[in-house]
This record gives structure tokens, sequence and C-alpha cells, in this order.
């Protein structure tokens, strides 16, 4: 397509699930976008940023989802549309804001907030379902199932936001956020709103602030009405949609992109006849009155969603709350176990579920015997892959000092992990140095308790680790809790200059706004320094080097919380920027020796970069010139000195 900006309305264009959405906040009239990157839906702000010069938007890649959620309230109390986009783990992040925005309202603009759930945690530390806030909070929930539906939903929240001033929450899963589907565009708003904070003081009429949660009076009730102005907008929603018989022997009710699953289920089983498909797209608050239409066609009910059973609990509260004024059903999902409580689900997993109870069988044409004897034979030809960090990556040669340097302390160290690339410390790709792994800023919280453990016998070396955009995001206050409290730890900051797990989105530390312009470069070490703190600065390609520092730091008898910044450029960034690689890297046949070495395939079974190949005819380890970034690196760790450098 030109652009997502383009104005071109009843067009049909292919939009990615992001992009679609990224589109509904233009049509919404979107002033204010801001966001943490967090894959699925990391996306979504990239592609705004792209147009908002243009669309006269600001767009922000904030420090954390706290602070992009707050920022987005701004703009809404100041009667700015606003929009903020995280993924499931950020939820939690904001989660403190937003039990206290629901009790005093979000102004004129209107506040979208967009969560990505990941399902089967494909790119996340746990698959937990997002939902589940919006019950707790009295957030209205919508759920799209195409890229159509999220763009169009994404508009239509815009208006249920500023119409019960209330936040609405819009959750998408990874299939849809990364799918790409047909999208009819609607049309680009030409109104400009004018920023205007309106609840200022008034010497005539003192008075408290709409936009204060206390600590005078309860507000809670207030969540609650305005949740209840949702609800006959939720029952006539167009979202809600039911394809069947009149009176289907099963009615499955679904959400999201299971519905699509269910779609293909029941066509791939000619059951059309049999089962009738309701989708809800207003998931929160539960549209009881067209539910209720729907559960008096059928008395056995199957849901399909992911992840929870939330849309199955809700429905069997208020189903329970009818008493006697609903026959009694059958409900079969999460609970019964027809359905699986965690992971993604598939068309294949939902085509099994209705065969089962329908007993009708479930065969897929063309998958015979034969398919399968043929599947399995193609899949011995697949050379097996561990999960391994990028060539070149500079976390290689962090871990490489980590190990060694706790080695040679010899007291048992330990690495407290945190989330990012270098989350693969925890297998063999960072040699299984990483202990802990939790959430943003867990490792070096998960430090300050370690660290205060000497009354107690605890002498073991503890190393927090956390990559740069990470340390912005969640680890500045842990630690100033480990600087405050004399915690005893070190924390070592892996400074790649991107947040690169996500897709490389610039950071306050980068000197790179989110639309690409110049921007303040926060120095890391400085603001380190600050804090009273022990400050290092080293390059993880130098082995040697970097190892006596981290060692020195180690034996540090001053104790308290030191900082290691081990600062190189992620492979990947410096790749796009130099175009070539820094060395020629081979291996001399005369000096390796294979396995006569005695050093067990050092490079090729503990070092595991992915350009170290065993080559099975020369019984010799051998440069895999394709996918090699030229770093150097492995030169330094063959202890024949076999791989050798030359500078290109």
């Amino acid at each position: 397509m030109e652009g997502i900006d383009v104005n071109a309305p009843g067009t049909t264009q292919l939009l990615m699930g992001n992009e679609a959405i990224a589109r509904g906040a233009l049509e919404g009239g979107v002033g204010f976008s801001s966001q943490y990157p967090g894959t699925p839906s990391s996306e979504i702000l990239s592609v705004l940023a792209a147009v908002s010069k243009n669309m006269r938007i600001h767009t922000e890649w904030s420090v954390n989802e706290m602070v992009a959620c707050e920022a987005a309230a701004g703009a809404s109390f100041a009667g700015i549309p606003a929009l903020s986009a995280m993924k499931q783990n950020g939820v939690n992040v904001c989660s403190d804001f937003l039990v206290n925005v629901i009790m005093t309202g979000i102004g004129t603009g209107g506040l979208v907030l967009v969560t990505g759930d990941d399902p089967s945690a494909i790119s996340s530390s746990n698959e937990e379902d997002s939902r589940w806030i919006c019950k707790w909070m009295d957030m209205p929930l919508l759920e799209p199932s195409t890229a159509q539906d999220a763009k169009d939903m994404v508009k239509w929240a815009f208006e249920i936001s500023r119409l019960v001033d209330n936040p609405c929450f819009v959750r998408e899963t990874t299939r849809l956020a990364h799918t790409r589907g047909k999208v009819v565009l609607g049309e680009l708003p030409t109104e400009r709103r004018t920023a205007r904070f309106p609840d200022v003081w008034d010497m005539c009429k003192p008075a408290k602030s709409q936009f204060t949660s206390g600590p005078f009076g309860i507000l809670h009730h207030r969540a609650h009405e305005r949740l209840k102005r949702v609800v006959p907008l939720f029952e006539a929603s167009a979202f809600n949609t039911y394809e069947g018989p009149e009176k289907p022997e099963l009615l499955v009710i679904t959400s999201g992109v299971c519905h699509l699953y269910c779609q293909e289920a029941v066509a791939m089983l000619g059951v059309g006849s049999r089962v009738g498909i309701f989708r809800l797209g207003t998931t929160w608050p539960l549209p009881e009155q067209a539910v209720r239409k729907q559960l008096e066609r059928t008395t056995k009910v199957l849901f399909v969603e992911e992840i929870d059973a939330f849309t199955e609990g809700s429905v069997m509260e208020f189903a329970a709350s009818l008493g006697g004024a609903l026959a009694p059903r059958t409900f079969l999902g999460k609970r019964s176990g027809h359905i699986p409580s965690w992971g993604a689900l598939s068309t294949d997993l939902v085509a099994q579920t209705l065969g089962a109870i329908l007993n009708v069988p479930y065969k897929v044409a063309g998958r015979d015997a034969a398919y399968s004897q043929g599947l399995g034979e193609a899949a011995k030809m697949v050379p097996p892959r561990a999960i391994n960090l990028c060539p070149g990556c500079p976390h290689r040669g962090s871990y490489w000092i980590f190990k060694n340097a706790l080695a040679i302390d010899g007291r048992h160290g330990l690495v407290a992990g945190d989330i990012g690339c270098y989350s693969l410390g925890f297998i063999g790709a960072g040699f299984f140095q990483e202990r802990t792994m939790h959430c943003m800023g867990g490792g070096v919280g998960v430090a300050n308790g370690l660290g205060n453990l000497k009354e107690f016998g605890f002498d073991q070396p503890v190393l927090a680790i956390a990559g740069d955009s990470t340390f912005f995001h969640a680890c500045i206050p842990a630690l100033v809790n480990g600087v405050y409290n004399k915690a005893n730890f070190i924390f070592a900051i892996l400074d790649n200059s991107a947040t690169a797990m996500t897709g490389f989105q610039p950071h306050p530390g980068v000197g790179r706004a989110a639309t690409g312009d110049p921007a303040p470069r926060v120095d890391m070490e400085a603001l380190c320094r600050a804090l009273d703190a022990r400050v290092e600065v080293c390059d993880p390609f130098d082995l040697e080097g970097s190892t006596r520092t981290l060692l020195d730091m180690i034996a540090d008898e001053s104790g308290g919380a030191r900082v290691l910044i081990m600062r190189r450029v992620c492979e990947l960034v410096r790749g796009r920027r130099d175009k070539a690689r820094p060395y020629t890297m081979r291996v001399n046949p005369s000096v390796c020796v294979g396995d006569a070495c005695g050093c067990n395939r050092l490079c090729i079974r503990v070092f595991g970069c992915p350009g170290l190949i065993w080559d099975q005819s020369a019984g010799r380890a051998k440069i895999d010139e394709a996918i090699c970034t030229g770093c150097g690196l492995c030169a330094d760790i063959c202890p024949q000195k076999a791989i050798e450098r030359e500078a290109a």
C-alpha cells in the first residue's frame, strides 16, 4: 500500500494486524501514541511513528509501559485522543496507574490501550492472559478476530472511551498481530483538536480535581457506573455474530482468532448443520442478553478461547445467576478438559475436539499413512538447531567472561538474569550461567536480596544482568535500592545500543527518537556514578581484560552495589551500519588437530557460535563463511590458536 496514512476510504488494503490497529487509531483521530516495545505488539508504534509528521501526531518510545500509559492518559486529560500499546507483561507494569485512572476518568480525549498477548509464549517469558485486568478494573474489552476487526474495533474503542470516560482495552494475540488480511479503509478525520487541561484551580471556586483518585472519598462506585453505560453498546454490537442452524446440536462460543479456527474446523468436518458459532467481539462487560439468546438455542456449549477460561467463566457465572429461568446446560471447554488450558490453539486442535464431541472422524484430505511417513522422512533431513545467540553477538563474549571469572573465583557465584536476547544465558547459548529469570528488572531486584545475606553466612558472588533498554525500563529503582541498602552485588549492563529483542527500537541511551530524529542521550555511566556506585566500562570482546576487571570488582572489599557496563554494539546493528566485516576468519588446518587436541571440540561444543562448524570429512573445525560476521572473538578461545583472524 502507499502508506498507513493513505486517504483512500473504501479501498481494500492488505495489512498486518498491527498495521490495521495503527490504521484504526488514525481513523479514530489519535493525536498521541506511546509504547515500550514488546513483541507481538511492537510494530504498532513503529507504523504510527513513520507517519507521525505527516499526520501531525506525537509518537514516542517510552521508557516503560507505566510511563507510556501515564503519558497517554495525560494527553487524554487535555482532550487529545491517545493510544498506548504493550504486550501482556507490560499490562502488569502499568496496572498501578490503571487501577486509579478508572476511578477518575480519562477526560474528553479518549484512551485506548492495546495489549498483545502471546499464547504459547512464543516471544515471552510467560503466556499470561491479560483479559482478567479488565474484569478486575471495570474496563471495556474488545477482541478482534481479523485485521478488519482490529482496524474497526480500535476506531470504535475511542468512541467508547470518550462516551463512558474510561480507558478501553483491545486485546490481540500473536497470530493476529503478525498475520496479514484484507482491510477496507475508512475515512481519516480532518478535525484537529486543541489541547487544554480543563480542571485548573479556581480561587473563587476551590474544589478537588476530578483527576485525583483520593484520599478523600471512595470512587470505586464510579468505575462500576461507567461500565454499566457500556452494556447497551455491547448488547447491540455488530462485532458479536452468530452463524449456524437455528437450533444447533452444539453451540461454540469463541473470540479472537479462535473464531477463524472454529469456522475452518466446522467446514472441514462438514458439520455446519449441527454446530452454531457465536463469536464474541465484546468480551467484557459480558453482553448478557445477547449471550442468553444464544444459550437458549441449545443445551450443549463448547468454549474455544486463548489462553484462560475467561469467557467460559463469565458465561457460566451468568448462566448460574439465571437459576431456573434457564434449563441446565452442559458446558464444555477448559474446565472439562476438552480445550487445553495453556498454549496456542489451532484449526487441527479445534477440529479434533469437535470431532470427538460429535462422533465425527477427523481426517485431513491427503494426510494418509504415506503422508505421515513422508513427513517423518523429511523431518530426518532437517539438521538439529539449538536456540542460539546470533553470530557475533556481544552477549556470547559477556557470558564467556562471567563463566570464567566465576570459575576462577571459586565460590560458586551466580548470575541473576533478566528478559531479553541475553535470556538465552539460562541454556547452552549462554553456557548455563543464568540461574534466575523472571521479569524485566527482576535480576537486579533479586540481587538486592541475595546481596544482603552476609549475616546468614552467604559469601557467593552475585552478578545481576540486564540490557541497556531494560536498564532504563525497570532497573534504576532496584539499583538505587541496592546502593541505599548496601547490597553486595555487581550489576552488569549489557549495552549493545539497541532494544535488540523486539526490533532495534531506540531508547534513551542511543540519542534517537521514535521518528528517527536526534534526541538527547541519557548517559547511563554518569547516571550510575551519580548514585555513588563504583562504575567500570569494558568491551565484552576483550575477554582477558574484561575478565580481570570483573574479578577485581568481585574482590572489592568495600561491597555494595557496583556497576559493570559491558559495551559493544549489537552485531546486527553494526553490520547494517558498516556493511563490511571487521575480520576475515579461517581455521588453520595445519594447527587444528581436531579430536586429538584434548579440548573436546571446545569451539563447537562449548563456545557454540553458529559461524563455527565441524568439518566431518576433515575432522576439524571450520568457518561457515555464509554465517560468520567476522567479529574475531573465536580466535581468542581456541587453546591451539588454530582460529586466525585477518583485518578486512
